[in-house]
């Protein structure tokens, strides 16, 4: 009876991980699909279509007619209810890894996830009352490293992660792979928050062709071709734009540039020194197809004119390289850490030497 009973515990645990890692992984769906509605939100211009917060035209959130979630208070109205569903499953998931998971680091992100998503509600309800574009700023850059560390809990939950203590690999080659990794997903982030500054302007493109600025390749940013550029733009109702805005543009280009160059080199490195990790081999070969994308989407965003739906697809597809720089990056740093799969045993010897 006893040997029954420790096979059931054990099929039991492992039923449980199962489900809390599905359960993470449907959150970061949910994460991904809060930050589409968001874009949506801004690329529509939107956002204050529904002026009060945390109540919608003094209704409770929850008991808003659906009658009236039409125009831009629909994409509004709606941003908000997602929020709230992830609010709560954020909730969810950080008690489940209290209870369920043996990590004290991996019980510490989901503490982590719950105060990010409590402040995300918070600048997100600042956003409206305060009026501020900057709030806007930091509300689209939490949003995007929230759903990189949902993404990093569904990794670590998986039975995927903790197969790698038996991998073995070259230690300079799997450094040298994680510090490119790394290096790699902070300028994505940087490229997100660059997104974001431009988005929040709430103005139209200050390039308006591609892949040259103004009809050349570097951009003049002289009052004379100012003046002259604005007189183009006035005469077909478009917003002036100043030299800061041309310019962001321009780093925004340049940062893809460096980016594309960096994900192709990865992917090189990853296939010649990581034979021994297939998986981590095809990540890579998938990272290089969401760059492929994000480029096209990128250009197609600007020869559009910035139309919603494809700005929305640029900046959902600009959070999945997130995902997976983080995913690789984690990946890396496991292979170079085992001891991150264990728990550590408050019974077991330390090791001094360590």
């Amino acid at each position: 009876m006893g040997r029954s009973n420790s096979k059931s515990e054990t099929v039991t645990d492992r039923c449980d991980r199962t489900w809390l890692n599905r359960f993470a992984w449907f959150t970061t769906v949910a994460t991904l699909l809060l930050i589409c509605s968001g874009g949506m939100v801004t690329s529509k211009g939107v956002g204050l279509a529904v002026p009060d917060w945390p109540t919608t035209f003094g209704y409770n959130m929850f008991m808003f007619p659906v009658s009236k979630w039409i125009g831009g208070i629909f994409f509004e109205h709606t941003h908000r209810l997602i929020a709230s569903a992830v609010g709560f499953l954020t909730i969810i998931l950080t008690v489940w890894l209290w209870r369920n998971e043996d990590r004290q680091w991996v019980r510490n992100l989901g503490i982590i996830a719950l105060a990010a998503v409590i402040l995300q509600g918070v600048l997100g309800g600042l956003r409206v009352t305060m009026l501020k574009d900057e709030i806007g700023i930091f509300h689209a850059c939490l949003a995007q490293a929230f759903l990189g560390l949902i993404v990093l809990i569904a990794l670590t939950t998986t039975n995927f992660w903790r197969s790698f203590s038996d991998v073995r690999i070259c230690h300079k080659k799997i450094a040298r792979l994680r510090g490119m990794a790394i290096a790699i997903t902070i300028a994505i982030y940087a490229q997100l928050a660059l997104g974001a500054t431009m988005r929040h302007q709430h103005r139209g493109l200050a390039i308006l062709d591609f892949p040259t600025v103004n009809g050349g390749w570097i951009p003049d940013t002289s009052a004379s071709a100012l003046a002259k550029i604005n007189t183009w733009r006035d005469a077909r109702a478009l917003s002036d734009v100043d030299a800061f805005q041309i310019w962001l543009q321009m780093a925004h280009r340049f940062l893809a540039f460096l980016i594309a160059i960096a994900v192709i080199a990865f992917c090189l490195r990853a296939w010649r020194d990581a034979r021994s990790l297939p998986s981590l081999r095809r990540l890579s070969i998938l990272w290089f197809t969401l760059l492929i994308c994000q480029l096209a989407l990128g250009a197609w965003t600007i020869w559009s004119n910035k139309a919603a739906d494809i700005a929305t697809a640029h900046v959902a597809v600009g959070a999945s390289m997130l995902c997976f720089g983080v995913s690789i990056s984690a990946i890396c740093w496991r292979i170079s850490h085992p001891e991150l799969s264990r728990a550590r045993s408050p019974d077991a010897p330390q090791d001094v030497a360590a």
